[in-house]
Formats: C-alpha cells, sequence, structure tokens
C-alpha cells in the first residue's frame, strides 16, 4: 500500500506559498496568523451542532487521515486472508519504524498497541515485583492506572504509595521533591505522568527520573496526552517505560498506541499474552495480541506525515495559545476556579477550571444545554471542574463563546 499524501488536501494562506514556508516563520507569531490556522481548519470535518472542547478523548483524524484508513480498510477486505498472511508483517514492521523515528528511540524499544491503557498494564503487570516492594503514585494518575496498581497490590503483595502534587507548583524542585519524600529503601517504581489529563499540568518527568535513578528506582511514564502534543524524543525522558496514545494529539485512528521500554529493560518484563516465537529480549513478544483492525494501525503513517507538515513546534504553540486566550481572560473573573498552571511550560492544550456554588456535572451540562459547548467532568479528590480541551481545528469565536458562557454563569 502506498502512504496516502496529505500535501495537497491542505491549501495555504497568501503569505505562505508552500507548506513548508510557514517553518520559517517563528512559531509563537505563527500561533497567532488566523489566516494561516484557518486554512489548517479545513483539514477537518468537525460537527456544526456544537462546539466540541473535549479533545482529549481522542483527537479528530484530519481529512487526508480518514480518507487513508478508508483505502486501507477497502485495500485489506479486498485481499482478505491474503493480505494478513503475506504482507501485513512488514507493513506493520514499517509503521513502526516512522513511529518510533517520531518518537526518536528504536524500533527495537517499540511496539505498537491499541492504547496507553493496555500499554501501562502490561508494564504494571509484567514488573517483576515482590511482596513488599513499593510503587509510587500520585492521586492524579489516570484512574485506570491507579485501578491496575491497586488490583496488582491485591494480587501479588505489591505496596502503593499514592501521594499529592501541588496544581499551582513554585518550581520543578517541589514537584521532584514530593515524589522523593515518598521512597523509601523498598521503593522500587515511580509512576509518573507526563501530562496529567484532569488539569494539563505538565511534570517535569526527566528531573523525576534523574532522581529517581539515583535511588536506585525505575519510572514508568504515562505520556497518553504528551506525546505529539508537547514537543519531546522519548530519550529526552529518560524514563525506563512509557504508553501513549496515538489517537490523542497525534491525530491518528482511534485504538492505535505505543509501548516503549528501554531495551535493557525488556528481558524483565512478562507479557500479557503467551507468546514463544520471541525471546525474552525481544519487544515483539508483546505483541502478541490476536487479530486486529489493521487498517487504522496502516494509517498511523498518514497522521504522522500531517502532524509533520504542521511542524511539532508550530503545533504545540498554537495549541497552547488557544488555551491561553480563554484561560487568561477567565482567571480573575470572580468565582472562577482554574485548576492549571500558569506558566507556559507547565501547561499546553489542557486545561481545568470550576466555578463556586457550581457542580462540576451541571456545569458541564449547563454548557451543553444553554450554550451548545461541549466539555467533560474532570474531578479528584482534591479539585473539581471542567476540562476545556481545545484543537487546531477550534476557533477564536469558538472560545470567545466559552469566556462569555463562564463569565455569565459566575455571575448569576
Amino acid at each position: 500500500m502506498t502512504a496516502f499524501s496529505c500535501l495537497e488536501t491542505v491549501g495555504m494562506p497568501k503569505a505562505y506559498k508552500t507548506m513548508a514556508d510557514h517553518k520559517n516563520v517563528p512559531a509563537k507569531t505563527l500561533a497567532k496568523d488566523e489566516d494561516y490556522w484557518n486554512e489548517i481548519r479545513k483539514a477537518f470535518r468537525v460537527s456544526p451542532d456544537f462546539i466540541n472542547l473535549e479533545n482529549g478523548y481522542y483527537s479528530l483524524t484530519s481529512s487526508p487521515v480518514t480518507n487513508a484508513e478508508v483505502d486501507y480498510l477497502k485495500t485489506v477486505n479486498a485481499n482478505h486472508s491474503f493480505y494478513l498472511r503475506r504482507d501485513y508483517k512488514k507493513d506493520r514492521a514499517r509503521v513502526l519504524i516512522e513511529v518510533a523515528e517520531l518518537a526518536g528511540c528504536s524500533p527495537e524499544e517499540l511496539i505498537l498497541c491499541r492504547n496507553t491503557t493496555e500499554a501501562l498494564d502490561t508494564i504494571i503487570m509484567g514488573l517483576d515485583l515482590k511482596p513488599g516492594d513499593e510503587v509510587v503514585m500520585t492521586n492524579q494518575d489516570y484512574y485506570s492506572v491507579l485501578q491496575c496498581w491497586a488490583m496488582r497490590a491485591r494480587r501479588f503483595g505489591s505496596v502503593n504509595k499514592i501521594i499529592s502534587l501541588p496544581f499551582h507548583p513554585k518550581s520543578d524542585e517541589e514537584i521532584v521533591a514530593a515524589y522523593e519524600r515518598a521512597i523509601s529503601p523498598k521503593t522500587k517504581v515511580l509512576m509518573v505522568t507526563h501530562l496529567i489529563n484532569t488539569t494539563g499540568q505538565i511534570l517535569p518527568v526527566r528531573k523525576i527520573a534523574d532522581m529517581a535513578h539515583r535511588h536506585g528506582v525505575e519510572v514508568i511514564s504515562d505520556s497518553a496526552h504528551a506525546f505529539a502534543h508537547v514537543n519531546f524524543k522519548i530519550p529526552d525522558l529518560d524514563c525506563d517505560y512509557l504508553g501513549a496514545s496515538l489517537h490523542k494529539w497525534l491525530g491518528a485512528p482511534l485504538g492505535t498506541g505505543i509501548l516503549y521500554m528501554k531495551k535493557e529493560k525488556i528481558e524483565k518484563v512478562w507479557p500479557l499474552y503467551g507468546d514463544d516465537k520471541y525471546p525474552d529480549d525481544d519487544m515483539r513478544k508483546f505483541g502478541h495480541i490476536g487479530t486486529i483492525p489493521c487498517h487504522n494501525e496502516l494509517a498511523i503513517t498518514d497522521a504522522i506525515t500531517f502532524h509533520h507538515k504542521i511542524g511539532a513546534e508550530q503545533k504545540e504553540e498554537r495549541l497552547r495559545y488557544l488555551t491561553d486566550y480563554w484561560l487568561d481572560k477567565v482567571r480573575d473573573v470572580s468565582g472562577v476556579i482554574v485548576n492549571t498552571p500558569r506558566q507556559a511550560q507547565r501547561h499546553c492544550a489542557i486545561s481545568n477550571v470550576g466555578i463556586k456554588g457550581v457542580d462540576a456535572t451541571e456545569l458541564a451540562e449547563i454548557l451543553f444545554e444553554r450554550y451548545g459547548i461541549f466539555t467533560v467532568t474532570k474531578n479528584n479528590q482534591e479539585m473539581s471542574g471542567v476540562r476545556v480541551t481545545p484543537h487546531l481545528y477550534n476557533s477564536l469565536s469558538d472560545l470567545d463563546k466559552l469566556v462569555s458562557a463562564i463569565q455569565e454563569i459566575a455571575s448569576t
């Protein structure tokens, strides 16, 4: 199969003759160029029935990616078992190479999977922890991750130490110290969420990993919301294990993700599914999950192409600009509670707000029923609010309507 090209499906404003020209413009400047982003917006088919500001669940695929996925589905279906038995293996290997290049790691340290939960559960249940071994995590980690660690503790006797993190930290060192205080001689693993799904706070994973490694502790990064959202390469984090979803901010089809392990760590982790075809130090031992909708995986390469055409830095700055555009207008509104840090390096497209006296679930319903704005309630033991996650196809007009709605609700 030939990778679908999105070069000709996204128009360019007159200021840019080619897709490459915009990369000569500083990313922070380009982030405010509405003519440019209006053209990018044309690559997405968006429902006109409501304003979608809940892109954290998963991202819309752009039209080039959707069209490619449909073409792949038709081709796979037409060739049937012949394709799956003869050609799919080498096509999947090609996709993995492209993903590894995007991630900045070796293909030998990576496997395609269906989502971050599958990736992290594989690590959590596969680590060779003994009864009494401790794992440090936070109450802001993703709920299914906490559930898996709880299940592991009940079944095998490991011990979970759950800590709290500040919502508005004064420094990276404050965050690192919160993890370090929980480490004891029995601690074997730190579970770190790269970009917290409820509040959008970006954690200093590399500094946490450096500290943990000094104590002889391994680090797992939940990078579900960070991958292809903020600009980084996996080796930058120096984590030992990582899971991410490609159907979130990369914009690949639903049901696509990655599992990463440092090469020297692979041998010690048990796979969830039986497979005796590969040696213990081969990542492919984690890939035997049965028959899957392979057309989804094939379209990952088209999502990568689209991502590259926009540019990782340019995409990150636009997403941060969209968040700052509306969030700065409501931070000081009486009654509004912002659960997302102000500093640019600590947030990007995900943020969380509440209104005093208004239940968060009720707030999400009011925004949708009264104003046609779709968000989602995100709570934990320490905060309550709705998560707002604009994407590249959202306009400033969309965000102006959100600001007006929040101001009006807060004033009643």
